[in-house]
């Protein structure tokens, strides 16, 4: 987790300390950026179920990014809009992934809470006794 928020925070300052980005690379950087953002989010769905591996990140985050922009560049020499499909599947996966990150921590908040309203019922009927 630690590993993810630092590379977070790195990027941000190296893109705001970055030259501007032409016009003709945006697209490419975009497709990048959305298939990033897909692997930093299934890594934290991945911590979340226990099964998370740095290899499989690493690789993910960078060969996902660079297969996203190369099949881009292929769509639009071929004159076909495919980075319109890879962001409706890179942002369906992150809503997906953000819904199971949310459930987790409801469930965990939901289940505190719970423990402490039977905590505090405890000491009540502790202190009628």
């Amino acid at each position: 987790m630690i590993v993810v928020l630092i590379g977070c925070i790195l990027g941000a300052i190296i893109g705001m300390n970055s030259p501007i980005i032409p016009y003709t690379y945006s697209g490419y950087l975009a497709i990048g950026i959305m298939a990033a953002l897909d692997t930093v989010f299934g890594g934290i769905k991945s911590i979340i179920q226990k099964n998370f591996d740095m290899k499989v990140f690493v690789s993910g985050f960078f060969i996902n990014s660079i297969t996203a922009m190369f099949l881009t560049y292929l769509g639009s020499k071929l004159n076909v809009d495919v980075h319109l499909a890879a962001i409706v599947v890179f942002v369906g996966r992150i809503f997906t992934d953000m819904a199971i990150i949310r459930r987790h921590y409801i469930e965990k908040w939901s289940e505190r809470k719970t423990i402490a309203k039977a905590t505090a019922i405890i000491k009540a009927n502790d202190k009628k006794e």
